[in-house]
């Protein structure tokens, strides 16, 4: 069984910075790929940004230059470093790792505001 716990939501202005954190208990890999999803209200849930043993394998265009992704991997932990945020950042962020299945975190809401 594997959990991931998110944290580091919030409310924000344009501008501003938020630092996204998910750590993972169980049977979790290096090679397990890690990712960040979003789902804004009324829109599908999209994903954000992955890495992969070490490498960042995926952003959406629209976070490009703004987030980054990390993985503390003695922690089994995962960042979403995000910065520049703008209104359209807001949304549920959920934490997934695949280790021949699929796992969600419980979501943490970030909004983008003034």
């Amino acid at each position: 069984q594997v959990q991931l716990v998110e944290s580091g939501g919030g409310s924000v202005q344009p501008g501003g910075s938020l630092r996204l954190s998910c750590a993972a208990t169980g049977s979790i890999f290096s090679f397990n790929p890690m990712a960040w999803y979003r789902q804004a209200p009324g829109k599908q849930r999209e994903k954000v940004a992955g890495t992969q043993s070490g490498r960042t394998t995926y952003y959406v265009d629209s976070v490009k230059g703004r987030f980054t992704i990390s993985r503390d991997y003695a922690k089994n932990t995962v960042y979403l470093q995000m910065n520049s945020l703008k209104p359209e950042d807001t949304a549920v962020y959920y934490c997934h790792v695949h280790n021949g299945y699929d796992y969600w975190g419980q979501g943490t809401q970030v909004t983008v505001s003034s």
